[in-house]
């Protein structure tokens, strides 16, 4: 027989779950810009065309 979690507990769960995800997401959108920066800075296109396209994807989630 399966043990039955608490709805509160569950609750608490997504809850916790969700504050990880965005807090992930913010740290990635950051390091996105910062990498971002840097491929401006050294002139790689090829770099800087998939870093903002990374972030296009990201943002489109949020």
């Amino acid at each position: 027989m399966e043990k039955q979690v608490p709805a509160n507990e569950t609750l608490r769960n997504l809850m916790a779950e969700l504050i990880l995800d965005e807090a992930i997401r913010e740290y990635r959108q950051k390091e996105l810009y910062r990498e971002i920066d840097i491929a401006l800075e050294q002139g790689d296109e090829a770099a800087f065309l998939a870093l903002t396209n990374e972030l296009r994807m990201l943002l489109s989630i949020a």
